[in-house]
């Protein structure tokens, strides 16, 4: 099984989210209905800009972890490394 790591951001690039998830396009489905935190309801964050795959729970939770205490700046240009124009990704 595959775990991942992933940031959100809402339509007007303004706002980011990070998450981590066993089931990607379950949770960024859950996210678009407004279900699971709170956070990405109030901001409507919804969109998948990034993420990183991970066969262990523990290091996706890490990573989540890592990145919720870098600054904006720092995510924003992690994101802009493989996703330059910031387009919303889809996932199957």
């Amino acid at each position: 099984m595959n775990y991942y790591c992933y940031i959100l951001s809402n339509k007007n690039r303004t706002v980011l989210y990070v998450g981590y998830t066993e089931n990607l396009s379950r949770r960024v489905s859950e996210h678009k209905k407004g279900k699971g935190a709170l956070f990405t309801k109030k901001y409507s964050v919804c969109e998948l800009l990034y993420f990183e795959e991970f066969e262990d729970l523990k290091d996706a939770r890490k990573r989540e972890k890592q990145l919720k205490n870098w600054h904006k700046e720092w995510k924003w240009n992690l994101i802009k490394k493989s996703n330059p124009n910031l387009i919303t990704l889809e996932i199957e």
